[in-house]
């Protein structure tokens, strides 16, 4: 492992607030496809994506083409909320190869241009339209860095750096919180119901099918069903925060859709461009449309940029079923591979979940889990902890991982975990 040197510029300069670097302490020069390069010329398999942002790879070689050919023609960068031909192809792209297919009527709000912006939209909208203040969440919910977004995650270290107190929001037990001993929603339907609760009526619901940085927590269809009931009978509005699990993570593009429901509001960011450039959507049912001009906006809501890219990966992979059933296919072989990783029989204390193509690998604690990933990176793979603890290792390769990448990845993640045994 090449490790930067004491004096780097990254170490003099950068903010001690930098992160992933120190997992990986080498300087990157290219991406291509799967793989990222050092500048010493050695390949990592990247099974960490940007973060959920590389859904279609480093690099795509149809999305680079696209944006290539509309930076030489002078195309607009910065644009606002102007209308510009890009951003027009993109909403004419995403009503026809996404929202029409799907029957689903929504308003397209382009925010500032990170998943975290788009959820304080969703947040604020759904305040307006209810006249309420309180959003109920999830434990081991995380839905960004700002303070709305802050507000409604569960991770206690990431909610102490807000330094205010952050009110407003409420916690409830997500899926399988405990285990499957009590009824769904039994203490949430509770509350409700009791004026003596002390539960104002919340305005919305906010919640991740799959919750990523609280650990692959993955929420079954019927809870899902169940929790929009829920709301539908208690005039709360409901929020699907697919920033991570959106763009095809979980086999379909909105990871919301294997359970059959229709969230009011829905927040996309990180792959929504497919290709790592900064942009974001907020959906909503029309009668929802209340914004007065200007309300919510942002000087880089217009990512011209970002918005060929995303139509690029729209008229590549979602005219059609192709890309959605071969990660479902994936889904099965990463399922097996990890069970018979971890042993049928359960002794090696390593608990297996996930849907699509996120993954998770549970162990009794963080250090094995990031002794696990560090031993990965030697080896030649990005992988990251997530969880309370970091005691999951998180699985998040390019959905257009190769089939030979992908054993290759489940091969150095085998190695990896018996080596740290």
């Amino acid at each position: 492992m090449t490790e930067l040197a004491p004096s780097s510029v990254f170490e003099t300069v950068e903010s001690e607030v930098r992160s992933y670097c120190r997992a990986w302490p080498v300087v990157f020069e290219r991406a291509s496809g799967s793989r990222l390069y050092d500048e010493q010329g050695r390949s990592y398999l990247d099974f960490f994506a940007g973060a959920g942002s590389l859904n279609y790879g480093h690099n795509n070689p149809v999305l680079k083409r696209a944006l290539l050919d509309y930076l030489a023609d002078d195309g607009i960068t910065h644009g606002l909320d102007m209308s510009t031909t890009a951003k027009r192809g993109f909403l004419e792209a995403f009503r026809s190869a996404v929202l029409e297919p799907r029957a689903l009527p929504y308003k397209v709000m382009f925010p500032g241009p990170t998943g975290t912006n788009a959820v304080e939209a969703a947040l604020k909208l759904a305040r307006k339209a209810t006249g309420r203040e309180t959003v109920v969440s999830f434990t081991n919910a995380f839905h960004g860095m700002s303070l709305g977004s802050l507000a409604v995650t569960g991770n206690s270290a990431k909610r102490a750096g807000a330094g205010v107190t952050l009110p407003h929001a409420t916690r409830m037990p997500f899926d399988h919180y405990f285990d499957g001993q009590v009824p769904d929603f039994l203490w949430f339907e509770r509350l409700l119901q009791d004026p003596g609760s002390g539960l104002d009526h919340p305005a919305a619901v906010i919640v991740e099918t799959v919750q990523g940085e609280g650990g692959i927590n993955v929420a079954r269809a019927e809870w899902l069903r169940a929790l929009a009931d829920l709301c539908r009978r208690h005039d709360m509005l409901l929020i699907v925060d697919d920033i991570q699990m959106g763009c095809g993570r979980t086999g379909d593009f909105f990871s919301f859709e294997e359970a059959g429901i229709t969230p009011d509001i829905v927040t996309l960011s990180k792959s929504i461009s497919g290709y790592g450039l900064p942009m974001a959507l907020c959906l909503f049912r029309p009668e929802l449309d209340l914004w007065e001009p200007g309300e919510h906006n942002g000087t880089f809501r217009g990512n011209n940029p970002a918005f060929v890219t995303a139509t690029a990966a729209l008229d590549a992979y979602w005219r059609d079923d192709a890309l959605r059933e071969r990660t479902l296919g994936r889904a099965d072989r990463v399922e097996r591979a990890l069970l018979d990783l971890c042993g049928d029989d359960g002794r090696s204390g390593v608990a297996v979940r996930g849907r699509g193509l996120v993954w998770g690998l549970e162990f009794a604690d963080g250090e094995r889990a990031e002794a696990v990933c560090r031993r990965a990176f030697e080896t030649g793979l990005l992988l990251e902890t997530s969880g309370p603890h970091g005691e999951v290792v998180k699985l998040l390769p390019p959905l257009t991982a190769t089939d030979d990448e992908l054993d290759e990845g489940l091969g150095i993640l085998a190695r990896s975990v018996r080596h740290t045994a």
